[in-house]
């Protein structure tokens, strides 16, 4: 059964559409089969992977597909894919605000949403405010998962640390964070990163 994993936030530049394509990297190195939407009007994904294609000199994408969408019809793409079971992982880097009736629809046919978020007071006020938007969706999809994904966090940080930061916001947490790391701004969208790939892990585990 497919299942969807959304990357949504309140505010941009919080590392939705750079942990959505390390995760759909991790997955497809996996042997799992993905696909990825993105929302973004600038279709950041796509233009990457063509630079990415025309660099290896490769006229034809065989990798993961990465197709563009919009954030007022991602939820009834969604529905469609799904009843096509075609893929496992259907990773959603979300553009919209958290207030968008297509925001809201995405959260119904999503298996959980990751909210990215550093552990400045800024971040965490909108991760907050990003919760409270869409917790109403879990009384609607019961098997929906809100899940704080720490990001950009100082290396050598403790998670404990991290956690305590978190846990005003009162949801679940994965069990680890994204470090400040140079490859994690200008991520591949072909190659996984081998250091993304405890976090994939958690994630996934968290998923269930």
């Amino acid at each position: 059964m497919t299942k969807v994993i959304s990357f949504i936030s309140r505010k941009g530049g919080t590392g939705k559409t750079t942990n959505a394509i390390n995760l759909a990297t991790f997955l497809s190195d996996g042997k799992k089969k993905v696909l990825v939407l993105e929302t973004d009007a600038n279709y950041t994904l796509n233009s990457l992977r063509k630079l990415e294609l025309f660099k290896l000199k490769q006229k034809k994408d065989t990798y993961f597909k990465i197709v563009g969408s919009q954030d007022n019809r991602v939820a009834s793409e969604i529905v469609s894919l799904k009843a096509r079971n075609n893929y496992d992982y259907i990773i959603v880097d979300s553009a919209g605000k958290t207030t968008d009736k297509g925001i809201r629809e995405l959260c119904l046919e999503s298996n959980m949403v990751l909210i990215t978020t550093s552990i400045t007071q800024n971040d965490l006020l909108v991760a907050f405010q990003t919760v409270k938007d869409l917790m109403p969706a879990t009384v609607l999809n019961k098997e929906l998962k809100l899940c704080l994904l720490a990001n950009r966090i100082p290396r050598f940080t403790r998670m404990s640390s991290v956690r305590t930061q978190l846990a005003l916001i009162n949801i679940d947490v994965i069990d680890t964070y994204v470090p400040q790391r140079k490859n994690y701004t200008s991520p591949s969208t072909i190659k996984p990163d081998r250091h993304y790939k405890y976090v994939g892990q958690q994630i996934i585990k968290q998923l269930g």
